[in-house]
């Protein structure tokens, strides 16, 4: 999954599927916050993430997303050959 809007829409569907958000209020610079999705809610969205790309998203990476957008660059980058 390394097409940038596949890995948006992926995500956008996920915040769905897990938390009810509706995905037209989501953009690549919306917030966890925004979204009201606390740390348990975003261990929750990394584990469903590397169910889908197979890969870790390593602690590093994961204390610096702030918003959808730096989720969707780091599946992105992780998903690279």
């Amino acid at each position: 999954m390394t097409d940038r809007d596949a890995v948006y829409a992926t995500l956008c569907r996920l915040l769905e599927e897990l938390f009810e958000i509706d995905p037209a209020q989501v953009t690549p610079e919306t917030t966890f916050q925004e979204l009201d999705i606390d740390s348990i809610d975003a261990v929750d969205l990394v584990v469903r993430l590397h169910d889908l790309i197979g890969k870790r998203i390593p602690p590093d990476d994961f204390r610096q997303i702030r918003t959808v957008g730096d989720v969707v660059d780091v599946v992105q980058r992780l998903s690279r050959p």
